[in-house]
């Protein structure tokens, strides 16, 4: 299952060239994730209502070709494995025309409020199983 969403590139979010600064597709990753999991019925907040919480423990960013300011972004977002206590999601920006801008990838672990390690409940799973890309 991949999930898309869109970002209009603003001019805070560019470098001196012009170009998109190269931190930011992180938060475009975050964009396309917040919109996946909205899809998906489990949102940042329900999660944390359940004492469920998904710091990132990794990232992941190859760079293909600049984006520019006032550019429209197409976030492609899929979950490509789910452990016990951790999942893997994978990006991929394009432009608006069909260039490939970045690719990447981020894990999250499944924690409680005291930060430690914990399987993700039932539900939850069984909500981000449901999508893992086959």
């Amino acid at each position: 299952m991949v999930f898309k969403t869109h970002v209009r590139v603003r001019f805070s979010e560019t470098d001196l060239a012009g170009w998109v600064y190269y931190g930011n597709y992180f938060v475009y990753f975050e964009v396309g994730r917040l919109h996946m999991y909205r899809e998906l019925g489990c949102t940042y907040n329900d999660m944390k209502k359940e004492g469920v919480f998904l710091p990132m423990v990794e990232a992941h960013c190859e760079y293909k070709h600049p984006a520019q300011y006032d550019d429209v972004l197409e976030i492609y977002t899929k979950i490509v494995m789910v452990r016990e206590k951790s999942l893997k999601t994978e990006y991929t920006i394009y432009s608006e025309d069909g260039v490939l801008l970045v690719k990447g990838y981020c894990i999250q672990v499944c924690v409680n409020e005291k930060r430690e390690a914990r399987p993700f409940p039932d539900v939850l799973k069984d909500k981000l199983m449901g999508a893992v890309e086959r």
